[in-house]
């Protein structure tokens, strides 16, 4: 789902200069007056998290400063991605920046706004992330430029532990399985999926969702972004296919709970209620880790014991088990060694267990230990997103807003309301800016 600001530029002039005047005043006045003399350094850190997520990074923050004797401080604002660039075109940008879409850290490099990782820290993003991580993190000059901390992912299927049990279903593996566990399902009286695309102005993105996850499954991750990147029309057959998969289910009454007439006005985060009725009205529903939060509070008081989750199936081998989502990358607006040292902090666990612990965050890094999540479902689901071998951010947050938060929502919702999908995929393709 898209998380796009839309402000004038005046206003983001503005919003940079009071960022600006924060950091220069108080505190940060005291340790720039304090750098200045040798006897302090200040690490300024620039991001979109706010509230309880900004807490819980402070804290983190709090145990490299203890550690190094650095001033490590860190302000969000609900106009990051408007601010930052400001700033970076001004001349005035924070050390460090969380930028939460890669195309940004590849416009940022591509104009020298950012520096490349020490030689230091590329190393620890070799020994602490999967391959995956560190190409996300690599401009188009071939050089390293971000690092990956906390990560978000929605490729899970979500069911009801103790009716799966009662039933004998098991964990598919494959694509395959699965189907064979929907018929499996029907012939039980069962219905495999709740689904819900209703979201307000937003209705439709988790159909983008599916088709993104199938994208990755069938197509594999080039096509994947060459499809996001418009250098294959969006009515492309690699499209039309992935779009055929995801219509077997979803446009088979007897897969989906209430039909289609369920998908398209039954809120998204609803949509997962109907499998802890008693009995479950459905069996699964496919969403991202924060879906617990929507589950009926007897469920997340017990969730363990209530819940589980498996990855969403591979489809073509070759490709393995893909894992949609997104995350920040942290990059650096000037190389001082000690804002390098910062960024080799967030490389290791160090910097992700006390998060870990709490819970609401999922890391994507190779060296975790997994008992320090707080719960076996975080668990689980850190370690399907560790073992992935393809991980790409959703697609219709790197697409152009008039199709990623508008004709690729709409699309959808089309899809399912019945019509053909050479047409709504034909009529996204048209929506498509030109450049």
């Amino acid at each position: 789902m898209r998380k796009s600001v839309k402000l004038a530029i005046a206003v983001a002039v503005t919003a940079s200069v009071v960022f600006a005047s924060a950091f220069a005043g108080g505190k940060m006045e005291n340790s720039s007056a304090a750098k200045s003399t040798g006897a302090d350094k200040t690490i300024r850190v620039f991001g979109a998290f706010r509230g309880e997520e900004a807490a819980r990074f402070d804290e983190i923050i709090k145990i490299f400063n203890a550690k190094t004797g650095y001033n490590v401080v860190y302000e969000g604002s609900p106009e990051f991605e408007t601010q930052i660039l400001v700033q970076a075109e001004a001349g005035t940008p924070p050390d460090i920046a969380a930028l939460p879409q890669p195309g940004m850290m590849k416009n940022f490099a591509s104009r020298g706004f950012i520096k490349p990782l020490s030689a230091n820290v590329v190393s620890k993003i070799d020994e602490n992330y999967a391959k995956v991580w560190k190409e996300l993190g690599t401009a188009d000059d071939g050089r390293v430029y971000g690092v990956f901390h906390r990560v978000n992912a929605k490729s899970f299927v979500w069911y009801p532990k103790k009716a799966w049990e009662a039933k004998g279903y098991r964990v598919p593996q494959t694509w395959d399985e699965l189907l064979s566990l929907q018929k499996r399902m029907i012939a039980n009286g069962d219905t495999p999926w709740s689904i819900g695309f209703e979201s307000g102005a937003a209705t439709g993105w988790v159909g983008t969702d599916w088709l993104e996850d199938i994208m990755l499954r069938t197509a594999g991750p080039e096509v994947y972004d060459k499809w996001v990147n418009h250098e294959i029309p969006f009515n492309d057959p690699a499209v039309r296919t992935a779009l055929r998969y995801m219509g077997d289910i979803m446009l088979d009454s007897r897969n989906v709970y209430g039909g289609t007439t369920y998908i398209l006005t039954s809120n998204f985060g609803d949509s997962v209620k109907p499998l802890f009725d008693t009995p479950p009205k459905a069996y699964m529903n496919r969403q991202g880790n924060f879906i617990t939060g929507f589950m009926p509070e007897r469920v997340q008081a017990q969730l363990e014991e209530e819940v589980g989750v498996f990855a969403f199936p591979a489809i073509n081998p070759e490709w393995g088990t893909p894992v949609l989502g997104g995350g920040d990358q942290f990059v650096a607006f000037n190389d001082r060694p000690e804002v390098q040292e910062f960024l080799a902090f967030l490389t290791t666990w160090e910097s992700c267990a006390p998060w870990a612990k709490i819970g609401g965050a999922l890391f994507p890094h190779k060296t975790q230990n997994f008992d320090d999540y707080g719960n076996a479902i975080e668990r689980d689901i850190a370690k399907i997103l560790v073992n992935a071998s393809v991980f790409r951010f959703d697609g219709s947050d790197l697409m152009p807003a008039e199709v990623g938060a508008g004709t690729f929502w709409t699309g959808m919702v089309d899809f399912i309301s019945g019509r053909k999908a050479e047409t709504v995929l034909s009529d996204i393709e048209k929506s498509w800016p030109e450049n």
